[in-house]
């Protein structure tokens, strides 16, 4: 790895000063100015400020007319609001921010927490499903969360209706941390206004969103990637053979993590992406016990950065998603057949199909034969 490259994985020194807060939250909601964009900014301008100067000029380089930076009034409001939802901001390399989601490229330079921070420092597990979840899987959920969390571990989701509410009741007296795909004092969905009035009293609610931003579909991926980063471990407990409870998984592939599912009957559509990912390598999960021996084997989980796991596990290259379209016909053809032609390992090969079947570009046909989607 170059110098660059391994600077620019290191998380920047964080800012001491109200004055520095206010550049890097106006820098950050600079338009085109996304976690590695403003990393890069840092690294290149040494701070906030720099950066903000030189931007307009760089925007007008790349060929980007009247481009200007975040208003500070912008900020002004956005502090006002944070002040009033009594939220703290947590920046990037300072002692608060969590040290698992630290280490990640697209780590979120800041974040807004309302609850209690302390949590963020303790070993957490992720629990994501469906939102239709079955009883059985909200039952499973819930005595899930509430052994883990009686072993120490923080319960992470993200809010939503079915599994991940299931999780964070159970784990309200243990220690839950909510990820929100909106503005950290914008409630959604609106029928688990109460729950988040409890997780903000007795647990921990976070988004990188600005303050009252309404959650758009655009911002349900990004949340995801925070939800497992937070993480030693994603469960998935129920989940639909293309659902946003996959992404979560393939970001923690991603990131190194731990994927667990629990198993469900063949018929049942909500069980699809739980039983996909079993196929795939994903850790069976009966029990709580199950979850915690999957679990990385150290002292202290935090106290080195979480490498990226080597394949099979590892997502695999792009081209390698290209080799395999190209391969495939409408008629169907073997696994072990299509391994030969292509000349990649059985290791390579299952995440591969894994990420094609969930965007509908390959499927399944009986007997285990392989085609293009129809």
């Amino acid at each position: 790895m170059t110098e660059e490259q391994l600077s620019s994985n290191h998380p920047p020194l964080p800012p001491t000063t109200e004055e520095d807060r206010f550049s890097w939250l106006r820098l950050l909601r600079s338009r085109k100015v996304g976690p590695a964009t403003f990393r890069r900014l840092l690294r290149e301008h040494g701070s906030a400020q720099n950066a903000l100067a030189a931007l307009p000029e760089m925007a007008r380089a790349a060929g980007i007319k009247g481009y200007e930076t975040c208003p500070p009034g912008v900020i002004e409001a956005e502090l006002r609001a944070a002040k009033a939802a009594k939220a703290r901001l947590l920046c990037l390399g300072s002692a608060e921010f969590p040290a698992a989601l630290a280490e990640l490229n697209e780590a979120p330079p800041l974040l807004w927490a309302i609850g209690d921070v302390s949590l963020l420092q303790k070993p957490a597990i992720a629990m994501v499903g469906a939102r239709n979840c079955s009883s059985l899987g909200a039952r499973m959920a819930r005595g899930l969360a509430t052994e883990l969390g009686s072993k120490g571990h923080v319960i992470v989701s993200g809010l939503a209706r079915g599994i991940d509410t299931a999780a964070h009741m159970a784990a309200l007296e243990t220690g839950t941390v909510a990820v929100m795909a909106g503005g950290v004092d914008v409630i959604y969905p609106a029928e688990n206004t109460e729950l988040a009035h409890d997780i903000a009293s007795r647990g921990l609610r976070i988004s990188e969103q600005p303050m009252g931003v309404t959650p758009q579909a655009r911002h349900f991926p990004r949340r995801n990637r925070i939800i497992s980063g937070l993480a030693l471990a994603v469960v998935v407990v129920e989940a639909a053979a293309k659902s946003g409870s996959l992404i979560t998984a393939r970001d923690a592939l991603d990131q190194g993590r731990e994927v667990l599912a629990v198993p469900g009957h063949p018929f049942d559509a909500r069980a699809a992406g739980c039983n996909l990912l079993i196929r795939d390598g994903a850790t069976l999960v009966r029990s709580a016990e199950d979850v915690i021996e999957a679990l990385p084997q150290q002292d202290d989980p935090f106290s080195r950065p979480i490498e990226p796991r080597s394949e099979p596990i590892a997502r695999p290259a792009r081209n390698l998603h290209e080799q395999i379209i190209a391969r495939l016909g409408p008629s169907p053809i073997a696994e072990d057949q299509l391994l030969r032609d292509i000349a990649a390992s059985a290791g390579e090969l299952g995440p591969a199909l894994i990420d094609l079947e969930l965007d509908g570009r390959i499927q399944r046909q009986p007997g285990g034969l392989l085609s293009l989607a129809s």
